[in-house]
């Protein structure tokens, strides 16, 4: 009994003859954002039955084993002898309906059987935070997921996910999967190191963040950032937020997408609600490396022979490793052996519960390494 699988690596859209994707219950398909965009060549990887599933994510970098890509199509065919999968789908063009989004895709999951859910979201309209937050709220406490949002390279414009369709914008795609024999485990880990005082998130509106302890926030920002303040929205991946919920003594990681003048604001990945509690971090190579190496780790607690794993990192851990980059996916192979397939992304946002497999809460991540790992038994 075990999961089989078949990785191709395409340059240039080459032709996808060379991975029968017939013989596969489900494709992952991880490309640049100009690749999803030539609408025929995304035409031809829709397969021919519904019964099969192909996802196509747009991604800031691709994974194939311990090799990543930045324009190459990465697809990994994938194939479960006792695992039954069901796709939920759903676009929305605010962000404002992102939680709701996120209740829909789980009603259309639930039912018996069902042992875990993969999210696959449009990383540019979606809020990610809200998105989870619909999620958890409908799905079962033995239920977890894991997933991540698309990514566009560090240029923040536009994303793309699809199921067996054109991907386009705004779009969020669920697969439930049904099994008794199906062991999933998942990890997730930063490396980054916070510093400065703690402050108090006194005015924000959901993922809009304006003052900390009554001060302007983006102004306190740039005097810690010093010159590299003239390069926001990007150099901010460098130094990320520390922040921990009203009621929660877990410790998240929040990147900043986008920053605006005129308002004095900056806009993050998932909710900074007021009352939080957050640092400044910066980043350490060495540290990063090893927090890959620790998410995998977490993963062999609970599954010692995964067969599968999905590792999706963060953008901003691709910026600061360059082209070290690497480094921390082979620390992944290392960990979970010569024996299991890996693919994966680069994301704006990894999706996973915080603590440990007993606590199915997810919480959307930034900066992180998450690694969720796969065999039937």
């Amino acid at each position: 009994m075990a999961i089989t699988t078949q990785q191709v690596v395409l340059k240039n859209n080459e032709s996808i003859d060379t991975l029968n994707m017939d013989s596969h219950q489900l494709v992952l398909a991880f490309g640049s954002r100009y690749t999803f965009e030539d609408k025929e060549f995304s035409k031809r990887l829709i397969p021919s039955s519904p019964d099969q599933h192909i996802i196509m994510c747009s991604t800031s970098g691709q994974i194939a084993d311990t090799l990543v890509y930045d324009d190459e199509l990465v697809l990994t065919g994938i194939s479960f002898e006792h695992t039954d999968l069901k796709i939920a789908k759903t676009n929305i063009t605010s962000a404002t309906d992102s939680y709701q989004a996120g209740e829909q895709l789980a009603k259309q999951l639930l039912a018996d059987g069902l042992v875990h859910v993969l999210i696959f979201s449009d990383g540019h309209v979606v809020n990610g935070g809200e998105l989870v937050k619909g999620l958890n709220d409908i799905l079962p406490n033995n239920v977890a997921f894991t997933g991540g949002m698309a990514g566009d390279a560090a240029r923040f414009e536009t994303t793309l996910v699809a199921h067996n369709d054109v991907p386009v914008l705004g779009n969020i795609i669920a697969i439930g999967m049904y099994s008794d024999r199906l062991e999933i485990s998942f990890g997730s880990n930063g490396g980054f190191d916070p510093f400065g005082p703690h402050r108090k998130i006194t005015k924000s509106k959901g993922n809009v963040l304006y003052e900390l302890d009554n001060k302007n926030a983006l102004n306190l920002y740039k005097e810690y950032l010093g010159d590299l303040a003239e390069k926001l929205p990007g150099s901010a991946l460098f130094f990320p937020l520390s922040i921990i919920l009203p009621d929660s003594d877990t410790p998240l990681v929040r990147t900043i997408l986008s920053v605006d003048e005129a308002t004095n604001s900056m806009t993050f990945a998932g909710d900074v609600p007021e009352g939080s509690r957050v640092r400044l971090m910066r980043s350490n190579i060495e540290h990063v490396v090893d927090a890959a190496e620790n998410a995998a780790q977490t993963c062999l607690e609970s599954d010692t022979s995964p067969q599968l794993a999905l590792l999706i990192s963060c953008v901003g851990r691709k910026l600061i490793l360059a082209q070290r980059v690497e480094e921390e996916t082979e620390a992944v192979k290392d960990v979970l052996g010569n024996n299991i397939t890996l693919t994966g992304f680069y994301s704006y946002g990894e999706i996973c519960p915080s603590i440990n497999n007993k606590n199915t809460y997810a919480d959307l991540h930034n900066q992180t390494m998450t690694i969720t790992t796969f065999s039937e038994i």
